[in-house]
């Protein structure tokens, strides 16, 4: 008997809008009221998958609360397990090196990534994992509500673009999506062992900030 298709856990619904998590003390809240302090507290020491029993910290993110672009990785690493913070190994280095290419700073940006806890040994995040972990995500990106959502590798495009096509067909170019502007690129990890997806990791930055310096804040 064929197995039923898995639903795939994304950014926006059926309908195209953003689902929304109920989070205490505001009803229907709108992009920007929460905080990612409170997004954080309903977060607690989170069970609601296995990985909460083997990881060592759980990573929720940080940096700018009222960025303009916002960084989605896949899931932490041994580093980032242990520091409680994503992007602070050998990935973290290479993305601070690149941010420059699009005339941005670590200060100027927020990092989170498709699940917040390490997978045993690094292996791929599991569907089940992921849907236990995206509204937490998606309440983050509604806190923050950024001009552009950087995806850096496969699950992090594959869910904020609906999509099942890898990120090598789909990153040298920007998407929209709802409010947001969505540039899909590999992960800085990946380029560590494909040096030659450095280069279009590289242009892809370059991309980025050619639409920022194209799309300025307004007054």
């Amino acid at each position: 008997m064929a197995r039923a298709k898995r639903e795939r856990p994304s950014l926006m619904d059926a309908e195209g809008t953003m689902a929304v998590m109920q989070i205490p003390g505001h009803d229907h809240q709108k992009p920007r009221e929460v905080t990612l302090e409170e997004i954080r507290a309903v977060l607690g020491d989170c069970q609601l998958c296995p990985l909460g029993q083997t990881r060592t910290n759980l990573v929720f993110g940080v940096g700018n609360p009222h960025a303009r672009v916002m960084f989605i990785g896949e899931g932490p690493g041994r580093n980032e397990d242990l520091q409680g913070e994503p992007f602070v190994g050998a990935a973290g280095q290479k993305l601070n090196s690149l941010l420059g290419l699009a005339g941005l700073r670590r200060e100027d940006i927020y990092i989170a990534n498709v699940i917040k806890c390490r997978p045993p040994s690094n292996r791929n995040p599991q569907p089940d994992e992921i849907t236990a972990c995206s509204p937490f995500l998606r309440e983050q990106i509604r806190s923050i509500w950024p001009d552009v959502i950087v995806c850096l590798g496969n699950f992090a495009t594959q869910f904020v673009l609906r999509t099942e096509m890898g990120v090598t067909k789909l990153r040298g170019q920007l998407y929209q999506t709802g409010h947001f502007t969505v540039m899909p690129t590999f992960h800085p990890a990946a380029t560590i062992y494909h040096s030659d997806w450095l280069p279009l990791l590289e242009n892809d930055m370059r991309m980025l900030g050619q639409w920022l310096a194209d799309h300025p804040v307004q007054e």
